[in-house]
């Protein structure tokens, strides 16, 4: 007999509601939550595919350990002495700063990835942390650090209730959002444009998103911060500047005047082959909006000047009186964020408090370029990594020069992989412990409730019990702990408990707790949740902006009000934070930070720089594939979701490409040969592959995807090619040399 079963979906950013129909313990089917809070029965390819991920035959099902050179099933606990073994000589014979942890992607598509990273870094006693921020998202986190003393406060466009949206190197249509939680993005934008409303796209290809807009501007790819930087030019040059209602909050305004000065229209115009007067519409149509936002991502982000382009974009908001209003963009507060507090002066932000081994890149957000792993590894001295932790990562792929990080990785004494797939990089631990599959597991977004166009709150308990002999994600993470600790075969409840300890003795020694004074053990007994990390959920909650405080507002939120409300909690639109929100030491938006000061020469450089010859490559996003982890479930590949080359057809006729054939493309970190899409979708002099793709290596079980591999579009960089500021690789708008094959 079947029954329906309510989840959130963890497969992309848009968190939408989901309702699955399971036959005994297997999903037979998804279909949209039609009265989910915050998606109401919006459903895209990957959701609806939730079973067939969800059942995938090449998921792990038990541990793998690596005896005589090949990787067998294991059971739990064999697997589990073996990574603290593993482990503890290296820290016992090395030190701390011999071991480091890579975090990828999906890690804050689960509960356990939201909870135990803390845990874990702080067991292993390492400063070598690499996630996959520094692949995406990282100049956002710098730039917000720098304007508002906050790396985690990232404003939102106010989607709903704006009037007038210009997006910068996204394609929400396709990703779902990114750093901007909105379920059916398409539907949303479709219904500013019904209100009246107008959107703008500046993308180098016609991407959905740029066919749903009132205009779209073909730049160049890479120039986005003089593009924006001539339209700031613009605003002061016209005397459109204004602040308003977030204006009193504002320091630094007159020093971003002086910075924009050269950059007028005219002087940009060719680099961004954008013409100057298009230039001055564009910042003349957002001034004149009633309510507008500016939204810029990953396109905007792994370029040369990715955080200059994230500080300008929100630049753009504060000049135009967009910065913390309805319908401009918003700060989002979520339902375990730490409660507001008075505003005033705080820490501010830092980066480079220290630096990596080798090549002495500093720290942003208490991480390490992921460019910098593979020169960790293999430089032999005193701190060289020696072990390795990498969980739900495959950085072979998404890393620039994969081929030398896969020759590094297989120089490690120790690698343990938490990963269901035995993917590329997973292929060289000495131990993979797989988790198990989403049906089988809670979950509750930590991270993306944060990034949410409308404050709301939901949580999945787990759909489908535990198969016979798995373990809960949350079990393997504690356990990882513990095994770092040396102490593998104590309770795995311990160390939520001890979280927990933690979080309540600095609670009710808070004079601004609702529980101040209070007696923890109390208090910890008053905790619900069948699991440690249901309980730390639980105290998240109580603690939160709108929960219950232990009983001080018996209308707030805790686990069992969440768990009684199984389509998830509305809790509003947001609304404005301005200043409480602040943590700069002047305590207001510091609009021209030192260091953004200190890299716009750079960018005058750049400008006077001739354009490099040849075509230029970027990126591009599918509505079905999300980076490297969904190439293995056949309804998700195929079609249109191809591993192809496009190219603008001018290029085409005057390289001598023909659709359908095959190219030889090379830059800083080799070569790659790939078909040929002939299409105008990309504009001239631009070519585009898609991210997350070369499933073609040995000693991997993903079958569908190895069957139609593609190409790895990072091995074509070499990792020095990076954004100073925040450490990101730059993974688009780099040029590259074109030659046809027979």
């Amino acid at each position: 007999m079947s029954r329906t079963a309510l989840r959130v979906c963890p497969l992309c950013e848009a968190t939408c509601g989901l309702a699955v129909t399971i036959e005994g313990d297997r999903v037979t089917g998804a279909r949209g939550d039609r009265d989910d809070v915050f998606s109401r029965g919006y459903i895209c390819p990957k959701g609806a595919a939730f079973g067939a991920l969800d059942s995938d035959p090449d998921r792990l099902r038990a541990p793998l350990v690596r005896r005589a050179g090949r990787l067998v099933e294991a059971g739990w606990d064999e697997a589990f002495a073996a990574v603290q073994r593993g482990l503890r000589e290296v820290l016992d014979g090395h030190g701390p700063q011999a071991t480091a942890v890579m975090l990828g992607n999906p890690m804050v598509h689960t509960v356990a990835g939201g909870l135990y990273p803390g845990p874990l870094i702080g067991a292993l006693g390492t400063r070598n942390v690499f996630t996959a921020s520094t692949l995406d998202q990282m100049p956002k986190h710098v730039s917000s650090g720098l304007l508002y003393g906050d790396a985690n406060a990232l404003p939102v466009p106010d989607l709903d209730r704006t009037d007038h949206l210009l997006v910068i190197g996204a394609n929400p249509v396709e990703s779902g959002g990114s750093l901007c939680t909105a379920p059916d993005f398409p539907g949303r934008l479709k219904a500013l444009r019904r209100r009246g409303g107008r959107l703008t796209v500046v993308d180098p290809r016609r991407t959905r998103t740029a066919r749903l807009a009132d205009r779209h501007v073909p730049v160049r790819p890479g120039s986005d911060a003089l593009l924006l930087f001539a339209m700031v030019q613009v605003l002061f040059a016209e005397d459109l500047v204004d602040l308003g209602d977030a204006g009193g909050h504002v320091s630094g305004v007159a020093g971003v005047r002086r910075l924009a000065a050269d950059f007028t229209p005219e002087a940009v115009a060719a680099a961004c082959d954008v013409p100057a007067e298009d230039i001055r519409t564009l910042a003349r149509e957002l001034a004149a909006a009633p309510r507008a936002a500016v939204y810029g991502r990953i396109g905007s982000c792994t370029v040369e000047f990715g955080t200059l382009t994230s500080w300008l974009v929100d630049v753009l908001n504060v000049l135009t009186g967009n910065l913390d209003r309805p319908g401009g963009i918003m700060f989002p507060l979520s339902a375990t964020a730490r409660p507001e507090r008075p505003a005033g002066p705080g820490r501010g932000f830092t980066t480079g408090r220290w630096h990596s081994r080798v090549s002495g890149h500093p720290e942003t957000k208490s991480e390490l370029p992921a460019v910098a792993l593979a020169e960790e590894i293999e430089t032999p001295g005193e701190g060289r990594i020696r072990a390795l932790v990498v969980a739900a990562a495959n950085p072979v792929l998404s890393a620039p020069d994969g081929d030398r990080l896969d020759r590094a990785l297989s120089g490690l004494d120790f690698m343990v992989s938490v990963d269901p797939y035995l993917n590329e990089t997973a292929r060289h631990a000495q131990v993979v412990l797989p988790p198990p599959p989403p049906a089988q597991s809670p979950h509750y977004d930590f991270a993306f409730n944060a990034l949410a166009v409308r404050n709301q709150v939901r949580y999945s308990p787990p759909a489908v019990p535990l198969a016979a002999g798995a373990i809960s994600e949350a079990e393997i993470f504690a356990r990882l702990v513990l095994c770092a600790q040396g102490m593998d075969g104590a309770d795995p409840g311990a160390v939520d408990e001890h979280v927990i300890a933690g979080t309540l003795g600095k609670a009710v020694g808070d004079p601004l707790s609702p529980v101040h004074g209070r007696d923890p053990a109390e208090l910890r007994a008053l905790l619900t949740g069948g699991t440690g990390a249901e309980r730390r959920l639980d105290l998240m909650l109580r603690l939160g902006p709108y929960g219950d405080g232990f009983g001080a507002d018996p209308d707030g939120l805790g686990l069992r009000r969440l768990l009684a409300r199984p389509h998830g909690i509305d809790l509003g639109p947001l609304r404005p934070r301005l200043p409480a929100l602040l943590r700069t030491r002047s305590g207001t938006v510091e609009l021209c930070p030192a260091a953004i000061a200190a890299d716009v020469p750079r960018l005058r450089r750049a400008l006077a720089a001739p354009a490099a010859p040849g075509p230029v490559l970027i990126g591009r996003r599918h509505l079905r594939s999300n980076n490297s982890w969904m190439h293995n479930v056949p309804a998700l590949v195929g079609g249109s979701n191809r591993c192809t080359l496009q190219v603008h057809p001018q290029d085409a006729a005057r390289l001598g490409l023909t659709d359908g054939g095959r190219a030889r493309v090379t830059s800083d970190g080799g070569a790659l040969e790939v078909p040929v899409e002939v299409t105008d979708t990309v504009r001239a002099g631009v070519v585009s592959l898609p991210h997350g793709w070369g499933h073609d290596r040995p000693g991997t079980r993903t079958a569908v995807a190895a069957a139609d591999p593609g190409v790895n579009v990072n091995q074509l960089l070499d990792g020095t090619r990076i954004d100073p500021l925040s450490g990101t690789a730059v993974l688009g708008g780099y040029p590259v040399q074109l030659t046809p094959l027979p």
